[in-house]
């Protein structure tokens, strides 16, 4: 697997521990780019320590039921992400965009003396991240961009259609789940989808859910 200037092709080719980075309703998937504004101290040494070394960070959300960040739980499960650009901005912050590699489980989180937060994590539950083509037969792209396309007329909302048409279906796959407007529960449900094609039907379904509720008369999520 590509990401950036650098190839994954095994477990041996990441590190056994990673800073993380909690983010509540922030889904990083494999192959997908998040642009990030860091602008924190403690995310902005971070930042320096992933250019130090091996670039990865592990994008991972608190825990669903903390809702008002009392806790410092974690989901059990986030998305490597490597940095592949960055730039300062001049003011203090660093523009970056990280691309996901693979899902991670999160084994155990680190004491240490960095201000940012550190875990040890392992991707064997999800070596098959790195095997986009064979997923990508499984899923139904037809369906996928039907429900996708009411979204868009329920919510009077346009898409560059040629780009989509072009996109492989597992970028379109990802790139829709990361783009859609849904709570921290239905995002953490699509990274832990256990493979490409049940994301896709997981997305699916909460976006029928979503039309449904418009149907109903309520407004769909915006």
């Amino acid at each position: 697997m590509q990401v950036g200037n650098k190839t994954f092709d095994s477990a041996e080719d990441f590190p056994s521990s990673v800073p993380i980075f909690p983010l509540s309703g922030a889904l990083l998937l494999p192959k997908g780019q998040m642009p990030l504004n860091i602008f924190e101290p403690r995310y902005l040494a971070m930042i320096d320590a992933a250019l130090a070394g091996d670039r990865l960070i592990g994008m991972i959300q608190p825990a669903l039921g903390d809702v008002e960040g009392k806790s410092d739980a974690l989901c059990e499960r986030g998305c490597l992400g490597r940095i592949v650009s960055w730039s300062e901005s001049g003011d203090g912050r660093y523009l970056v965009t990280l691309m996901g590699v693979t899902r991670f489980q999160l084994t155990q989180e680190l004491t240490t003396m960095t201000p940012y937060r550190q875990a040890r994590i392992s991707i064997l539950p999800f070596l098959g991240d790195m095997d986009g083509e064979l997923a990508e037969r499984e899923v139904d792209r037809d369906v996928l961009l039907a429900t996708f396309r009411d979204y868009l007329e329920a919510n009077d909302m346009e898409a560059d259609w040629e780009s989509i048409n072009q996109a492989s279906t597992e970028s379109l796959v990802n790139a829709l789940s990361m783009m859609s407007p849904y709570g921290p529960a239905e995002k953490q449900a699509l990274l832990e989808a256990p493979d490409l094609k049940t994301r896709a039907e997981t997305l699916i379904a909460i976006t029928e859910m979503e039309l449904a509720r418009g149907d109903d008369g309520t407004s769909p999520l915006q």
